[in-house]
């Protein structure tokens, strides 16, 4: 399609300000960014689209024109939503390197713009091509009754034999058409696709797995749903948006069909804005019961509130449910400082953690309420009752889920579920900390597992990894006090205890470390800690002999076994 095209649709609404004589272009795409360096996310030909969120004073607008002129782009298109009117420098530094701009009204969605492109140049392409967006354009468009992503998944398995997966950042299915992928390759694909956005790499970025070739397309966020802001940096959304795998290798493809994938991540990006814009009213909730939580309301005004939540949570549902809070905090390294990225990114990360790994499509997120408040997200987690309890059934029924009985989460699971993908994508500058409370019964309870769960992340943010989480139970465990101890402190008890021992074990591999462990894992007990080694008593003998002889202890004596399995704990 011609630049123009987008001047002779009323419906766009669209003013050029500038580029009268560079109308007849042709626009190959649309992309949308307030990145103030998106270059690396274009090939020539496009439509920008920018909310100008990148602008932060007036000579900011011609480093960013001079990018897109020097890309290639075809025109820049610029939001009057955050700014109102476009600022004349940015007007004048398109003049200067003559690339046309429009202005867009506040009124029209990025979306509504991203879709005509997409259907215009799609149009224009020549045979099957032509046909699968078009039938995909309609079937997305179409509302619900089209059928998502899964019917265009479907159409490019038919059309173009290509098999397909729409993935969230931690690897979970969304979409997918025909056999599913397992939790395993798609936690693989995905940490591999956020390892190479956080390179830098063009996508598509090829990936082999077990044999097979994929190309991971990424498919971003426009913001549009009212999940994530406009972003400034690649680090503010890696960790939010999907991914298209498709089983195939498009390093060879012509830029036809790369253009068509470029389009249905296009068109499943606008799925993705409408699925989080449906994610308001829950959000709302979640926020609202927060609000009254932190300050202090009377039980009775937020059971009120959550008798309201529940049935938008847990339709259908009888009784009152457990609840439980999960506190997430994404830290990124600048300098040798740390900057929190909370907000709406915390808050899509955390939506998409606490979805069952087991259970695909979006709907599975539905009963997940996500707020966020300073630099944190907060999870409010509907746990449906036991059979048998109704709402306040005491605090026997409280207890027995917080101890595991029924379907509470736990970090551990938790954590076991998204650490290797979130990992790659916090690279090493970011990390992420997860604190999950007890489950509690009733109104009353909401404020202490908020505090639970924020003293747990505390506890796992003291502990070495990109990706850490916390439960309740370990604020009731030395745990709770390792993490806590200065390190000259540590590094001083540890080595008066364990490098004689190292040293022994350096010299002469007497194994005295090994055997130590064992021997305090099995309670002190001599045949049970022979068993477990495979020694003869007499020999583990001699060496617990060794180790109290090296250190000056008495492994028979409670404080010195204490002593060293603090030690232990802490090297």
């Amino acid at each position: 399609m011609r630049l123009r095209a987008l001047l002779e649709n009323d419906a766009l609404g669209l003013r050029l300000l500038g580029g009268d004589e560079e109308l007849d272009r042709s626009v190959r795409g649309v992309m949308t960014t307030d990145l103030r360096d998106p270059s690396r996310y274009l090939t020539g030909g496009e439509l920008v689209l920018t909310g100008l969120a990148w602008r932060r004073d007036a000579e900011d607008s011609e480093p960013f024109v001079r990018i897109l002129a020097g890309a290639g782009v075809a025109g820049l298109a610029a939001g009057e939503a955050e700014l109102g009117d476009i600022p004349d420098d940015l007007v004048e530094a398109c003049l200067r390197h003559r690339l046309p701009l429009f202005a867009v009204h506040e009124t029209v969605a990025f979306a509504t713009i991203t879709e005509y492109v997409v259907r215009q140049v799609s149009g224009e392409r020549a045979g099957d091509l032509a046909a699968v967006v078009d039938r995909h354009r309609r079937l997305m468009t179409s509302g619900p009754a089209g059928g998502g992503p899964e019917v265009v998944l479907d159409l490019l398995g038919s059309d173009l034999d290509l098999h397909a997966w729409v993935l969230s950042p931690t690897g979970r299915q969304i979409a997918g058409a025909g056999a599913p992928l397992s939790a395993a390759a798609g936690a693989e694909l995905a940490g591999l696709h956020l390892a190479a956005v956080r390179s830098g790499r063009r996508a598509p970025h090829r990936a082999a797995l077990g044999g097979t070739t994929y190309s991971l397309f990424p498919i971003r966020n426009n913001g549009r749903g009212g999940a994530a802001p406009a972003v400034r940096d690649v680090r503010e959304s890696v960790l939010s948006d999907w991914l298209l795998a498709v089983e195939a290798d498009a390093s060879d493809w012509p830029a036809a069909r790369l253009d068509l994938l470029q389009g249905v991540t296009q068109l499943i990006a606008v799925e993705r804005d409408r699925r989080d814009a449906a994610r308001t009213v829950r959000r709302r909730l979640a926020q609202e019961v927060l609000e009254l939580v932190q300050a202090g309301a009377a039980p009775a005004e937020i059971a009120a509130r959550l008798r309201v939540a529940t049935p938008v949570l847990l339709p259908g549902l009888g009784t009152a449910p457990h609840w439980q809070v999960v506190v997430a905090r994404v830290e990124w390294d600048e300098e040798g400082t740390s900057r929190v990225q909370g907000g709406p990114v915390a808050q899509a990360l955390l939506e998409e953690i606490l979805v069952d790994p087991a259970v695909t499509g979006p709907d599975s997120a539905d009963r997940i309420a996500v707020a966020h408040t300073g630099d944190e997200a907060i999870a409010l987690v509907p746990l449906p009752a036991a059979p048998g309890r109704a709402d306040g059934a005491g605090d026997d029924a409280a207890e027995g889920a917080a101890e595991g009985d029924g379907p509470a989460l736990h970090a551990d699971a938790l954590l076991a579920a998204v650490r290797a993908p979130l990992s790659a994508g916090l690279a090493d500058d970011g990390r992420l900390t997860l604190g999950v409370s007890a489950s509690v019964h009733s109104a009353e309870g909401l404020r202490g597992a908020l505090e639970e769960a924020r003293h747990a992340r505390r506890v796992a943010a003291a502990r070495p990894g990109r990706v850490c989480a916390a439960g309740h139970h370990e604020l009731a465990s030395h745990v709770l006090l390792l993490p806590f101890v200065p390190d000259d402190v540590r590094r001083a008890f540890t080595a008066r205890l364990l490098d004689p021992l190292r040293e022994y074990d350096r010299r002469h591999r007497a194994e005295l470390i090994p055997t130590l462990e064992a021997f305090l894992d099995c309670d002190g007990s001599w045949t049970r800690c022979a068993a477990r080694l495979h020694l003869h008593v007499n020999t583990l003998r001699y060496r617990v002999g060794r180790i109290e002889q090296l250190t000056g202890r008495d492994l028979a004596r409670l404080e010195d076994k204490l002593d060293f399995f603090l030690a232990l704990r802490m090297s």
